[in-house]
């Protein structure tokens, strides 16, 4: 079985990023959210990284 990665459309607060690498890591999407957090306190680059991830990851 091949796994594909898409947002989520069950499991979304804001574009269903987060949801969707949960999904396909089948982990809890609240730590998903929580080191995506992390990532963007230590820089800037966590938001740039969301927002392209956001427009790359298809439905």
């Amino acid at each position: 079985m091949e796994k594909k990665l898409y947002k989520s459309r069950t499991d979304r607060k804001l574009c269903g990023v987060c949801g969707g690498i949960a999904e396909y890591l089948n982990m809890d999407p609240s730590i998903v959210r929580l080191l995506w957090i992390l990532f963007a306190l230590c820089g800037s680059a966590g938001i740039f990284a969301y927002i392209i991830a956001a427009i790359v990851i298809p439905d």
